[in-house]
């Protein structure tokens, strides 16, 4: 058996479960679909609504939103009540990490208020947004000004206190960095109710760094101020075909947006946006955006493609059009191109409808797309979570550039899933060792992609059910995710927390760094009040005494005391 070849497996004796989700389709038409339109369509109301009112009625209502947090936060009495976690459902995130923690006694804070742009400032270009906002409220706010944020992550729903506190990226975060590197400050309210405005270089500059991929458990985050860049009106697309073994598909990626001179910050040879595609191990597609003024989509013999409607063919199957007709361009409109994997939640909607992809029902039906990732979880039961959880990987691999050749390898070894979805993002060396960090010396070996400022990395995105799986074979899931999980630490790379993991609390630490977030843990009294990362991240039921017992042990170390 070669290296790249799978191992052989038994086949899979069914059960009823998979009786049910290969139906499952029925309950996602006739009840998830419906509620998913009627939830958006109230969604959108209410973003017009706050659209309506002034930045300074806004900024009104929000400070009177804060008090009330603070004031919640203080009526809280450690020996009585559980930890501090926020009042919002379980089953409302969009990650598909199922959210435990919850299980165990609480105190709960409500913040659904605060989902409110609150400032757009042209002059220092900052967009200033509380937590709840999602992708497509900014980017409906901004847009229309020819201006958005540095990274607009692709999925609507996907709020900003999320894609700081756990991990967000996008086609331009090979210029920005993740979502978080472009927040200039944040409004935390911290354990004891101080409200306090963290940025790189004032007094809570340690905060600042410590926020990032700390799942909430530093502080309360009531509002952030975000870079924002000027924009066009269209994306010009560059869809370009690739065939060869993986190592030639990673290489052709990285040939995409890397000159091979390493004049890695030219705008000329640099695009604005970059994303590959691979569909078999032996096919990709690499795409590289420009943005373009309206007048030059608008010229003679340029094709306009607005992919944003309902009936058209879903994004990954447009550009996989590519393989047989050759490279080719387009125009798209700008935030179209932003949210183009939403409707069919890239190709996750294949297997949760697996003729929605169809013309007829993009016609008929396409307009109710896509079913909320809350809806889907509410709608399955503990046997259908846990069937997902060893029969279908989500998964992010978040790997330095020059890696992504191993790591597709690995990928089809260990998994066999695809479509695999490439993103490349930087990873900036700052002045303090956050808990995701770059490898050490990278500015040294000047690799391909690299600066002395950022070691460029890839999401290789893994999303979908494996092919043993979708051939009836045996398949551990879990046990997969350890290896992937293992892997990862020992080539130096992460994996977002929305993801299940498998990670014992001693592995966990290996991965990321601990020493800031400790740090700034004790500092701010986040201790005894806020579940730690790991807890919160942990796969299973977390009991009280689980929690309340691991909380104690970091408040009895010596180091506790000194501080």
């Amino acid at each position: 058996m070669s290296d790249l070849e799978a191992p052989l497996r038994p086949k899979r004796k069914k059960g009823w479960v998979d009786y049910f989700v290969h139906f499952r389709w029925i309950v996602v038409i006739f009840v998830v679909l419906p509620i998913s339109f009627t939830l958006y369509f109230l969604t959108y109301l209410g973003d017009v609504k706050s659209s309506m009112k002034s930045y300074k009625q806004r900024q009104k209502e929000h400070e009177e939103n804060v008090k009330k947090v603070v004031k919640r936060l203080k009526q809280r009495n450690p020996s009585k009540d559980g930890l501090v976690c926020t009042a919002r459902k379980p089953w409302i995130a969009v990650g598909m990490r199922n959210v435990d923690y919850k299980r165990a006694r609480h105190f709960e804070v409500d913040l659904s208020a605060f989902r409110n742009v609150l400032e757009i400032d042209r002059e220092r270009m900052i967009a200033k947004v509380e937590p709840l906002v999602n992708m497509g409220q900014i980017s409906r706010e901004t847009v229309h000004m020819n201006l958005a944020l540095a990274v607009v992550a692709e999925l609507d729903d996907l709020t900003v206190g999320g894609l700081i506190n756990g991990y967000g990226i996008e086609g331009s975060s090979h210029l920005y960095g993740l979502f978080s590197d472009t927040v200039v400050a944040y409004e935390i309210v911290l354990a004891d109710g101080r409200v306090v405005r963290a940025t790189k270089d004032n007094e809570y500059s340690d905060l600042f760094y410590g926020i990032p991929w700390s799942q909430g458990t530093l502080g309360l985050l009531v509002s952030a101020e975000i870079k924002l860049i000027p924009i066009k009106e269209y994306m010009k697309v560059t869809y370009k075909p690739v065939v060869g073994n993986l190592r030639e598909l990673a290489q052709a990626y990285i040939d995409s947006f890397a000159p091979r001179d390493l004049d890695q910050d030219n705008p000329e040879k640099v695009p604005d946006f970059v994303e590959g595609m691979i569909y078999t191990p032996t096919e990709g597609v690499m795409m590289t955006g420009r943005y373009a003024s309206k007048e030059e989509a608008k010229r003679k013999g340029n094709v306009i493609n607005s992919v944003g409607w309902w009936y058209k063919t879903w994004f990954y199957q447009h550009a996989q059009t590519a393989l047989k007709k050759g490279q080719f361009e387009e125009y798209i409109p700008t935030r179209e191109y932003y949210h183009r994997h939403t409707r069919c939640l890239y190709w996750e909607g294949k297997l949760i409808l697996p003729f929605g992809d169809q013309w007829w029902f993009r016609f008929l039906l396409g307009w109710l797309m896509p079913p909320k990732v809350s809806l889907l979880k509410a709608t399955q039961g503990e046997a259908i979570r846990n069937y997902y959880h060893e029969n279908h990987v989500i998964q992010d691999m978040l790997v330095p550039l020059y890696k992504v050749p191993d790591a597709l390898e690995w990928v089809h070894r260990e998994m066999e899933v695809y479509p695999l979805w490439l993103c490349p993002h930087r990873m900036f060396k700052l002045p303090v060792k956050t808990m995701v960090y770059p490898e050490y010396g990278f500015e040294h070996e000047r690799r391909q992609g690299d600066t002395p400022y950022a070691q460029m990395y890839t999401d290789v995105g893994v999303y979908y059910a494996p092919g043993p799986v979708l051939r009836g074979e045996v398949f551990d899931g879990a046990e997969a995710v350890r290896r992937m999980e293992n892997w990862l630490t020992e080539n130096n790379g992460f994996q977002p927390q929305y993801a299940v993991s498998e990670l014992n609390e001693k592995n966990f630490w290996r991965m990321f760094d601990a020493g800031l977030y400790e740090q700034c843990r004790r500092k701010y009294a986040a201790v005894g009040t806020f579940m730690s990362v790991y807890y919160k991240s942990k796969k299973g039921r977390k009991t009280e005494k689980e929690v309340q017992e691991a909380e104690q042990a970091i408040l009895e170390t010596p180091d506790a005391e000194s501080n």
